[in-house]
């Protein structure tokens, strides 16, 4: 067991139950548990989104992913990156202005009706559990490698403690680890970087050059097609990831913790800036893997080459910075883990619970309770389920989290707002056709199915591209469509136009 390391693990832990013992004095109410009582500043939310989406997927991933497959593994940091225009430029302030404490209550402004609510409740906890997995995958993997503690142990010990946050600290102790984590990762990220771009004189010319000679890929390193040799597979893995960012629940309801649309906005631009520059560096922990740490001793440590970042920190910097880069990995699983978990509890108890079961009569304090034992029954599967998951590429994970959402929650939103005809049967039929038809599609693909048994399952695939996107994604707005059209029930024109005034102004 590496000691430095486990002090500084130790202190990310202790440090962020304390935040938590805080919090919790602070968590009462409602508004509390789910917003943070909406009193972050925008560059506080910027930070804290930013922290929520800088995950394993991106610190531990797409550093793998580039250091094994060259230039295929930053299409995940370019998509990642675009994905925030969208959300600038069409989610953040209309959810901001129509919403409360979860997506669903921006579709329910226009849309008063149990059906749409459950559904997106549900497609907000399966998308959160879908991300959650990544998360812990890479939690336990480097727990594995840094302390030596078994896969299972270590996925039941981040489990334990993303509960914690959740259960006591809510919404304001997920927003302040958050925070604090992405200084941390920023920090981390930086020192790996100069560190590397040093090694190769500070020359960008250098660095590609060598490259080329670095890997078992030779000049193909810098070119695509190393590892997405379907061009299909290739625009269907960044259509998700573009279009999937505005429809995941855990960065939607981050906009609910600032006190109005222009914030929000500003929290949006705050946080493209710090995730931008962030996404730039992953360019230097993937060379840098690959040259100083090298392809054999990536796989040996995992197969997905999900510990590329924090061995590279090792070969470069020795014991104390990859002690430190570990605990900064952690830490980032952690902060994220408790962003989805919460997410995933609020549609439970807000949406399913309150409204749907209580029929909008739950007290403020069963309101609470009921998050919290969502809390705990959204964690406890998602342990289950990361058990199985050990050796799959934690970005890879992510980006079928983010196919789901681009499928199931982007259209209703876009529709909800722009769309006047949109009436309740659509915003059904769009958001149970997204939701199915991207899992059914990851369900036949080679995610799942190899002929060689390189996957969970041993066969022949039915579909043969690795992310579904190119087909769930107009599928969604297909099925939105259609239900809308065929159904009998016309919506109030009165009522298009009152979402449409507040949306874009915030007027009540």
């Amino acid at each position: 067991m590496n000691m430095l390391a486990f002090s500084l693990f130790l202190g990310i832990v202790i440090m962020t139950l304390f935040i938590t013992y805080f919090a919790s004095k602070r968590t009462k109410t409602t508004s509390d548990f789910y917003t943070a009582d909406s009193s972050l500043t925008g560059f506080q939310n910027g930070l804290a989104i930013a922290g929520d989406y800088m995950s394993a997927a991106s610190f531990l991933g797409i550093a793998g992913m580039i250091a094994l497959s060259g230039f295929d593994g930053f299409f995940y940091s370019i998509g990642f990156l675009v994905a925030y225009l969208v959300v600038l430029y069409i989610v953040a302030e209309p959810l901001r202005n129509l919403g409360k404490y979860t997506m669903a209550d921006m579709i329910a402004a226009r849309f008063n009706n149990s059906k749409v609510r459950g559904v997106a409740a549900l497609n907000t906890i399966s998308i959160s559990i879908f991300y959650m997995i990544a998360q812990l995958v890479g939690a336990g993997g480097l727990i594995h490698l840094l302390l030596g503690i078994d896969y299972v142990y270590s996925v039941l010990i981040v489990g334990t403690l993303m509960t914690i946050y959740v259960v006591f600290g809510g919404m304001t102790a997920t927003s302040w680890v958050q925070i604090v984590k992405a200084v941390l990762l920023m920090i981390g990220t930086f020192i790996i970087s100069v560190i590397v771009f040093a090694k190769f004189d500070f020359s960008i010319a250098k660095m590609f050059s060598e490259m080329q000679t670095a890997t078992p890929l030779g000049e193909s390193f810098l070119n695509p097609g190393n590892k997405f040799t379907n061009p299909l597979d290739t625009i269907s893995l960044n259509l998700a990831l573009v279009l999937g960012t505005a429809g995941l629940p855990h960065i939607l309801i981050r906009f609910f913790t600032v006190k109005d649309a222009i914030t929000a906005r500003k929290s949006v631009v705050y946080a493209t800036w710090i995730i931008g520059a962030f996404y730039v560096m992953t360019v230097f922990l993937g060379f840098g893997a690959a040259a100083f740490v090298g392809y054999d001793n990536i796989v040996a440590a995992n197969a997905a080459g999900n510990m590329a970042a924090p061995l590279l920190a090792e070969a470069i910097g020795g014991d104390f910075l990859f002690a430190f880069v570990s605990a900064v990995a952690f830490a980032t699983i952690l902060a994220v883990v408790a962003g989805l978990v919460l997410s995933a509890a609020s549609a439970f108890a807000h949406d399913f619970y309150s409204h749907i079961l209580r029929r909008g009569e739950a007290t403020e304090k069963e309101q609470v309770v009921a998050a919290r034992w969502a809390s705990i029954g959204v964690a406890v599967l998602s342990i289950l389920l990361a058990l199985f998951a050990q050796n799959m590429n934690v970005a890879f994970l992510v980006a079928l989290a983010f196919a789901v959402a681009a499928s199931a929650n982007l259209p209703i939103l876009v529709l909800t707002i722009f769309w006047r005809k949109f009436n309740t049967a659509g915003a059904v039929t769009g958001m149970l056709t997204g939701l199915l038809s991207s899992l059914f599609l990851v369900a036949i693909s080679p995610n799942v199915w190899s002929p060689e048994g390189a996957a969970i399952l041993t066969g022949e695939p039915l579909f043969s591209l690795s992310n579904p996107g190119i087909i769930s994604i107009p599928l969604g707005f297909l099925g939105a469509y259609i239900g809308t059209i065929v159904s009998s029930k016309k919506e109030d024109a009165k009522k298009f136009d009152e979402i449409l005034v507040k949306a874009n102004t915030g007027m009540k």
